[in-house]
């Protein structure tokens, strides 16, 4: 029976692998150069725009929560553990490099978050109960029309799996066993696995079951809080390390171009693995953060754009150089035994002795919770596109059984089902972006000359 399920994870990281080929990467990153060009470069424009509409509010409009509360929402489902292990899985298999190609990604990244922010406010849709909705599903109904409701159909059934928090169960489940229950002398097995994942589940239900409002709420508190603490951590090992920082940039650069062997040619290099991980942790393109900021109350569809496209510049352009940087200063990427959190957690606690491997795992804890929070709602979306607002909620009960068993499956499996989630995910959601991309354009021409 081992053999077999063991045949279903290498089938599964197969498929994520084959998936993520040539047209998938020309798809995403491609169509993230259209929208960085076709939008006149507005993440470089209008950056301070976008930090100073956030202040605005709209309480009497349609949605659930504010453009702040959406944003942080956002930034908490991306900020997650894909920041620390995602990064690490990145460097294991593409290199320094590979770091490279996550700023490229964060860039167009960027460009294709303004687009997903205008156009989820731009079509909203009303689900069975009535209530105001955003995301791609609706944009393809409303936007394309109802003859494209399949390729909705097609989303909302690879969201419901793209959203289960099997990386962030798994890697802080690993996170908990080396720096508390190994050194206490406890074997890490299944059973042990299986319990820290049903206490992880158990908490998590506290705020998921909690609905929109309070996963906002938490969220809006706690994202300000956890990128700051981060920085402050890493910037200390920065700091006392910092004659060796030159090199690890150079390091990047000068590797970003090598291709690696392996993984189906192109799957190989630095330039795929890191757009791969970008995905994993900004999420443009798939169409998770437009779920989300279609709940938010405006009625200005270029204005919640811009708000949206901060998020790629803080998930893939701080954290994860930071977290980058923290591995690179100490070469524990190039330590083969070491896998996805375990390999941060060597690095901090190589550059603060005897409390590295704490403070990682405080941070660990905080940043895979919330992005729990916000992950349980993206399915929900997409069960009450499916099936109807009467049976949305029961998505939480299997969302929360599932981070049971993402704690104890393996992380190439974890990392294979997400990948090739994400994946068919992004197809109809870029499709769709490309497709209304000039209704954007002409809005943006009516919003500009009216603000400027």
């Amino acid at each position: 029976m081992s053999n077999f399920w063991q045949s279903i994870g290498e089938l599964i990281v197969d498929f994520g692998n084959w998936l993520w080929g040539m047209p998938l990467f020309l798809l995403l990153i491609g169509g993230g150069f259209w929208f960085l060009i076709y939008s006149g470069f507005v993440p470089f424009r209008y950056y301070g725009r976008a930090l100073k509409s956030l202040k605005k509010k709209e309480d009497d409009a349609p949605g659930q929560i504010s453009s702040f509360e959406a944003l942080a929402s956002a930034i908490a489902s991306t900020v997650g553990m894909g920041n620390i292990s995602g990064v690490a899985v990145a460097l294991t298999m593409g290199g320094p490099g590979t770091i490279f190609w996550m700023w490229v990604s964060a860039i167009v990244g960027m460009a294709t978050k303004f687009f997903e922010g205008s156009l989820t406010i731009m079509f909203k849709g009303k689900d069975s109960a009535g209530e105001t909705q955003g995301g791609p599903m609706y944009m393809i109904t409303k936007g394309l029309g109802p003859k494209w409701k399949p390729m909705a159909i097609f989303f909302s059934v690879f969201g419901l799996i793209g959203t289960l928090c099997l990386m962030q169960a798994n890697q802080l489940t690993e996170a908990i066993t080396t720096v508390v229950t190994t050194p206490m002398g406890i074997q890490n097995s299944f059973i042990l696995r299986m319990s820290i994942g049903i206490a992880i589940t158990l908490i998590v239900s506290v705020v998921v079951l909690g609905g929109i409002q309070r996963i906002s709420k938490v969220s809006a508190k706690l994202v300000p809080t956890m990128v700051g603490m981060y920085f402050l951590l890493v910037g200390y090992i920065v700091i006392t390390n910092f004659s060796v920082v030159p090199e690890v940039f150079a390091s990047i650069f000068r590797e970003a171009f090598q291709f690696k062997a392996g993984l189906g040619g192109l799957a190989g290099s630095a330039i795929v693995i890191g757009a791969r991980r970008a995905a994993f942790v900004n999420e443009a393109g798939v169409g998770t953060a437009s779920m989300m900021h279609g709940a938010s109350k405006n009625t200005e569809p270029i204005r919640e754009g811009l708000v949206a496209m901060i998020g790629p510049s803080i998930d893939s352009g701080l954290v994860c150089t930071l977290t980058a940087l923290a591995i690179l200063i100490n070469g524990q990427y190039e330590v083969s035994q070491l896998q996805g959190i375990q390999m941060a957690m060597n690095s901090f606690e190589m550059s603060i002795p005897g409390l590295g491997h704490y403070l990682l795992l405080v941070m660990a804890t905080i940043f895979a919770f919330s992005t729990m929070f916000s992950y349980s709602y993206y399915g929900v979306k997409c069960t009450n596109f499916l099936f109807g607002a009467k049976y949305a909620h029961y998505y939480n009960y299997f969302f929360l059984l599932m981070l049971v068993v993402g704690a104890v499956i393996s992380l190439d499996v974890v990392v294979g089902v997400i990948d090739s989630a994400y994946a068919l995910m992004a197809i109809p959601t870029m499709i769709t972006l490309l497709i209304l991309s000039p209704k954007v354009k002409k809005e943006m021409k009516i919003y500009f000359n009216k603000t400027e």
